[in-house]
C-alpha cells in the first residue's frame, strides 16, 4: 500500500524489488539475464527506445530484439516483478535516419511518455530507475580519484577503479522544490523555458552542509527576496533528467516584497488561493496555468489549495 503524497507524483510507481542484497553476485546477474522470462528497457544516449505494437507502446524488449536495435553498451539489472528479472541496456545515440522506415519502434523522451500518458506509471517508474542509472555509467567512465578508467559491478550499482581501488556509486541530486505561503497567498514563478502561462514553485539543489530546510530558505530568497520562517516537508519524487530526487516542502513567507532574481527567473508574483484553484483546474481568467500531474509542484499547489496544508 503506497498511501503517502508522494505515490501520486510521476515516476514514482515502482514495483522492482531491487534484490540490492543479490547484486554483488556474478552468479546471479548471470542468472537473472539467462532467464526465459528477462526483459530490457532500452535507451539510446538518453532517449526511451520502445516497441510500437499496432495498439500502442511497450517499454520492453527481449535480448535478442534489443541487440538488433543497437550494441549494448551498460547493461544493468534494475530488478524483478512478478514477470522476471528487469534489465536497462544503454546503446549508442540513434541518429533519426536510423529509426526512418522503421514502424516497430519509436522514440520518445521521457517527459512526453509522462505528459501524455503513453506508459502506465509502473512502467514509467521502471523508466525513471533504468534511464537514471545509465545515464550515471555513461557519465562516469572514469575515475574522479585517478582518471583511470572504469568498469561496472554490483549488477550496474556500483563501478570501479583498477587503478586506485575506489568504487563509486549513483547517487541522486536531491533538489529542495517549495511553496511558500503567507495566509490565503502564495509565491510561483516562471523560468523562460516554460510553456506561455505557466508558473511553478521555486526550486534548487541542496548544497554540501545544507538542510533541506535552510535550503529552501536560502532558494527562496536568492530567487525571490522573500524571508521564510517554518518549513514543512510534504512530498518526493524522483526526477531522472538526469537523475534527481525532488524533495516537496511548504514554507511559511515572513515578507512579502518580491526581489527577484531575473537571472534565474523570467517572472515571479504573488497569487491568490483561487488563483491557484483556478490554475490547477485549467480555467484561470488570465490563461495562467501550473504543471501538470506528472510534476510535484502540481501536488504542492494541490496540498495547498485544496488540502489546506500549511506550514
Amino acid at each position: 500500500m503506497r498511501s503517502e503524497r508522494s505515490a501520486d507524483t510521476g515516476y514514482s510507481a515502482n514495483p522492482l524489488d531491487r534484490l540490492a542484497a543479490q547484486r554483488d553476485s556474478a552468479e546471479s546477474f548471470a542468472a537473472w539475464r539467462a532467464a526465459p522470462t528477462a526483459r530490457t528497457i532500452l535507451v539510446a544516449g538518453d532517449v526511451p527506445i520502445l516497441r510500437n505494437t499496432g495498439n500502442g507502446l511497450d517499454a520492453f524488449f527481449d535480448f535478442a530484439a534489443a541487440e538488433r536495435i543497437g550494441t549494448a553498451q551498460e547493461t544493468v539489472f534494475l530488478g524483478t516483478d512478478d514477470r522476471g528479472p528487469v534489465f536497462g541496456v544503454l546503446i549508442d545515440t540513434l541518429e533519426p535516419e536510423t529509426l526512418q522506415g522503421r514502424d516497430d519502434v519509436a522514440a520518445l523522451d521521457l517527459r512526453s511518455l509522462a505528459t501524455q500518458g503513453l506508459l502506465d506509471p509502473a512502467t514509467l517508474g521502471i523508466y525513471a530507475e533504468g534511464k537514471s542509472l545509465l545515464d550515471w555509467h555513461r557519465r562516469h567512465g572514469f575515475c574522479a580519484r585517478c582518471g583511470e578508467r572504469t568498469t561496472m559491478g554490483a549488477a550496474g550499482w556500483k563501478r570501479e577503479c583498477a587503478g586506485c581501488g575506489a568504487q563509486h556509486f549513483p547517487r541522486p541530486d536531491p533538489v529542495a522544490i517549495m511553496l511558500v505561503v503567507k495566509g490565503d497567498r502564495c509565491v510561483m514563478g516562471r523560468q523562460a523555458r516554460f510553456l506561455p502561462g505557466i508558473y511553478s514553485c521555486l526550486a534548487g539543489f541542496i548544497e554540501p552542509g545544507e538542510t533541506m530546510e535552510d535550503a529552501v530558505r536560502r532558494e527562496l530568497f536568492e530567487e525571490s527576496g522573500i524571508r521564510t520562517g517554518k518549513v514543512r516537508y510534504l512530498a518526493s519524487q524522483p526526477w531522472p533528467f538526469p537523475s534527481s530526487l525532488m524533495i516537496g516542502c511548504i514554507a511559511e513567507a515572513l515578507t512579502e516584497e518580491l526581489v527577484v532574481d531575473y537571472d534565474e527567473l523570467e517572472d515571479c508574483r504573488w497569487f491568490t488561493r483561487e488563483d491557484v484553484k483556478h490554475m490547477l483546474a485549467g480555467t484561470h481568467a488570465a490563461g495562467f496555468s501550473c504543471p501538470p500531474p506528472v510534476a510535484i509542484a502540481h501536488h504542492l499547489l494541490r496540498a495547498w489549495a485544496h488540502d489546506g496544508e500549511t506550514p
